[in-house]
């Protein structure tokens, strides 16, 4: 059986691939990535290297050539080549070489989401379904390590804003939604959809979190769209790039990250990170 991780340098591909070998032969595993030496730098020796790019249907068939079961890690959005075309690569590619299985990592909730963000995740899905290909839809709700200015505010004793209103988000750490990337491609037996997150919290809650862990003095504060964009603009930073960040809070006000299910917890095998032990972890790595 071949396992294959597209992506595989990026940091989610490499959480996973660690995990990955605590479950099948160093053999098994295929890392499809798109710069072979930046691979060798940050992958395991052991495993096989293939080169392909979203971008080129024919290297990513042939890097798919052999492969059991396909771990199909979403492509960066905003590049020169529209992420629906590499998706719809790698799923042709995908049928060429004939991969019996993709378990794709989608966005929360992907059959009501409203989010711009989650369209290119809804035409992927519509993509593998329509391949004929076993699939399971790893729809993941949000990495904690996305709020990183919000802790590293915190740390630092400043102030912040959010426009998420009451919105909860379903948090849990990154390594925990690649070890259940991992346990997924493993196993035998998948569902073909798994919402995967933590509890539930909103920005007040991360704040009682923060305040828990740390001994500064600071506050998030609700504020409308309007005031939220003006304070990222006057921070210095690009208009588009505010209008992404604004389209995010309005996505969690909307409470479309708010995944309450089991399934991370399920597939883990024990809880979910608790939200104060999660933010002492990732402010290790900010320090």
């Amino acid at each position: 059986m071949k396992y294959a991780i597209s992506a595989a340098t990026g940091h989610l591909g490499q959480l996973v691939i660690q995990h990955l070998l605590k479950l099948v032969p160093a053999t098994d595993v295929v890392a499809i990535v798109r710069n072979p030496d930046k691979a060798k730098q940050v992958l395991p020796a052991d495993i096989e290297i293939r080169q392909a790019d979203y971008t080129d249907v024919t290297a990513l068939t042939n890097a798919l050539a052999h492969v059991d079961r396909l771990l199909f890690i979403s492509s960066i959005p905003g590049t020169a080549t529209p992420r629906q075309v590499q998706h719809q690569n790698v799923v042709q590619a995908a049928q060429a070489a004939n991969v019996h299985y993709i378990a794709y990592t989608s966005f929360a909730k992907a059959e009501t989401a409203q989010s711009p963000l989650s369209a290119d995740h809804i035409a992927t899905e519509k993509m593998i379904k329509a391949s004929g290909i076993a699939y399971s839809f790893l729809r993941n709700a949000w990495y904690l390590e996305n709020e990183s200015s919000y802790l590293k505010a915190a740390l630092a004793g400043e102030d912040a804003v959010y426009a998420a209103g009451d919105g909860q988000m379903s948090f849990a750490l990154e390594r925990e939604y690649g070890e259940a990337a991992a346990k997924v491609l493993a196993s035998s037996t998948t569902k073909a959809i798994y919402e995967f997150g933590g509890q539930p919290s909103s920005y007040a809650d991360l704040q009682t979190a923060l305040h828990q862990v740390l001994d500064t003095d600071f506050q998030f504060k609700a504020v409308s769209d309007d005031d939220y964009r003006q304070t990222m603009l006057s921070a210095g930073l690009d208009a588009q790039f505010v209008e992404v960040l604004l389209a995010m809070q309005v996505m969690m006000r909307h409470n479309e990250l708010n995944v309450p299910t089991t399934d991370l917890a399920d597939v883990l095998g024990r809880p979910v990170t608790s939200l104060v032990d999660a933010v002492k972890e990732v402010l290790n790595t900010l320090n």
